[in-house]
């Protein structure tokens, strides 16, 4: 039924602004009936409880397969080619989707996933050991193609290339702009990738 698929994204859309804004622990049932003008047994019947569409919140403004993305390249800067326009998809959402964008808010906000929702944590964890998996055989690959040196350590490099992927939040709060965040990350993959040519 529309009605209701439209209700509950409309719940789940001024939820979200007020997770991001204030955190989960801060907002009540209440508060979150009161400001999007529902009554609680309207909002219980979309959503179970607060815990309930606070999952529903994260799954819709920080999906885990935005950040993932399978690559199917056949050399090492096709694969940093790759993430940068993942990191710019990713940041360029979370930005539009906000006109009031804040970094910390969305740290902060993605910490309440990681403690709030364990199934988030625990799949963001495997794919992030998926993810390491799957860079170490893009590096062994440029190795064995001789697109890089041979004098590396392929985990080591692997975690290198993670931390710059997931660095871009960091970049965030540092710079306070996404062009600049973006730009931060572009660099640093190319400059890593300039060290790493034979």
């Amino acid at each position: 039924m529309q009605i209701m698929s439209d209700t509950r994204e409309y719940i789940i859309d001024q939820a979200y602004g007020l997770f991001l804004s204030r955190s989960y622990e801060a907002v009540s049932i209440s508060e979150i009936s009161k400001a999007i003008g529902f009554t609680k047994g309207a909002l219980y019947h979309h959503f179970t409880n607060k815990e309930d569409l606070f999952k529903a919140v994260i799954d819709k403004y920080l999906p885990l397969n935005d950040f993932f993305i399978p690559f199917n390249g056949n050399s090492l800067r096709d694969y940093i080619d790759e993430c940068i326009k993942t990191s710019e998809k990713v940041v360029n959402s979370i930005v539009n989707s906000n006109n009031n964008f804040v970094p910390l808010n969305h740290m902060a906000l993605l910490i309440d996933a990681f403690r709030h929702y364990p199934k988030y944590a625990e799949d963001k964890e495997k794919l992030i050991v998926d993810d390491i998996n799957s860079i170490e055989k893009i590096i062994q690959n440029a190795i064995d193609k001789k697109e890089i040196r041979s004098d590396i350590n392929v985990k080591s490099m692997a975690m290198n290339f993670t931390s710059i992927n997931t660095g871009v939040a960091a970049s965030l709060m540092i710079n306070k702009s996404p062009q600049e965040a973006l730009k931060s990350l572009r660099n640093q993959f190319y400059e890593l990738y300039n060290i790493l040519k034979l």
